[in-house]
């Protein structure tokens, strides 16, 4: 006798039901993150304070200066250009950037226990890894799209708005001189360079200064001890300017009237790592502690004091330890044709500044930041699959 199955045409058996429950799975859907992101969108105090500080603060200092420019362009300089890039970049967008995608790490990673929603999506059988992997690209989506946009705006001032003329050591320089054409001006502005560019061997006296501090016929500058003063011939006067021109185009070389394009694209790649790496601290710290605030102020203290000084100070047997802050590895991945250095001051990239940081090599550097990357993934996940419903 045969039997047949009691199943009706379009019905599901148990086992293949079970098996396309995919519930149990790591792996987040993408229903999971589109709920993750609206979710952290629609927290308004939250979403207009990242607004406010990755857009809101470059937008409106560009703004108040193209408005002055506008207005007195004779006082005022113009809005844009490379100094103005490199300040807002690191000053602005690299530091505040950082906190702001901490801030939002922080919230995602401890928003259903604040809200009291995590017993809830415990109890629909969905992975809890699958649950905090959900929240990565959710808010990597929201704090990458806001440093894009406020980088861009940063970008296109400070390119359309650039100074037509180069301003070096406080004097008006024609901009990407070779050297032999840094000279040549030189030659015919003998009295500007000598007394604005930097100089590291004495002028022989009797040079004169036409723009000192006390007029024309000024004191000589930096006379050579035991030379012969007297009045100098024009002659006399275009060398110095020239030896002069010579020894500072390198330092000459490295401004520029506008940022170039591949600087923006290495900067803007620069600046999303930072925010990367904020946020996904910030969701491993928020998920481990189970709140927001203690975690927030624990991240801005690693920003604001802790990697400084440890990017800094030179601490005898703990050199290594000072390398595993990650501030320190992302400072040494800074791009090169930033004019201003993250935690060195001012000043062209080269060797001097270079030094005040603790040295680590760019390999080293990259290890550290994987490590901190994976380590805190692992470190939030963990407390999340082990926290008790």
């Amino acid at each position: 006798m045969t039997v047949t199955p009691d199943t009706h045409p379009g019905s599901v058996s148990p086992s293949a039901a079970l098996s396309s429950d995919r519930r149990g799975s790591w792996i987040p859907t993408g229903g999971m993150i589109a709920t993750r992101f609206m979710e952290l969108r629609r927290r308004r105090g939250l979403m207009g304070t990242l607004v406010g500080v990755t857009i809101g603060i470059p937008t409106i200092f560009l703004a108040v200066r193209l408005l002055l420019h506008a207005v007195d362009p004779h006082s005022y300089p113009a809005a844009g250009g490379y100094d103005i890039f490199n300040h807002l970049v690191v000053v602005v967008l690299y530091v505040f950037g950082f906190i702001v995608a901490a801030t939002l790490g922080c919230t995602a990673g401890s928003v259903d226990l604040t809200d009291g929603m995590f017993r809830h999506l415990v109890i629909t059988g969905r992975s809890r890894l699958a649950l905090y992997l959900a929240r990565i690209p959710a808010g990597l989506a929201i704090i990458w799209s806001l440093v894009a946009i406020g980088f861009a705006i940063v970008c296109a001032v400070c390119v359309f708005a650039a100074p037509t003329t180069l301003n070096y050591q406080g004097v008006s320089v024609p901009a990407g001189l070779s050297q032999t054409g840094l000279e040549n001006w030189a030659a015919n502005h003998a009295d500007q360079v000598i007394c604005g560019f930097p100089y590291d061997a004495p002028i022989p006296a009797g040079v004169p200064c036409p723009n000192g501090p006390f007029g024309p016929g000024g004191p000589n500058v930096n006379p050579a001890p035991g030379s012969n003063a007297g009045q100098p011939t024009s002659t006399d006067v275009k060398a110095v300017a020239i030896q002069i021109a010579r020894q500072d185009y390198s330092d000459y070389s490295r401004f520029f009237l506008k940022p170039s394009t591949s600087l923006m694209i290495k900067t803007g790649l620069w600046l999303e790592l930072e925010a990367l790496i904020g946020f996904i601290v910030g969701l491993g710290l928020g998920s481990l502690l189970g709140q927001r605030t203690v975690a927030v102020i624990m991240m801005i203290v690693l920003e604001v004091i802790i990697t400084p000084i440890s990017s800094r100070a030179h601490i005898p047997h703990f050199i290594n330890l000072q390398r595993a802050v990650v501030g320190l590895a992302t400072a040494h991945l800074e791009p090169g044709g930033l004019s201003v250095r993250i935690f060195g001051g001012d000043g062209p990239p080269g060797a001097k500044v270079a030094s005040i940081l603790v040295p680590e090599t760019k390999l080293v550097a990259v290890c550290v930041i994987l490590a901190w990357l994976i380590g805190w993934t692992i470190l939030g996940a963990w407390r999340m699959t082990t926290r008790d419903a």
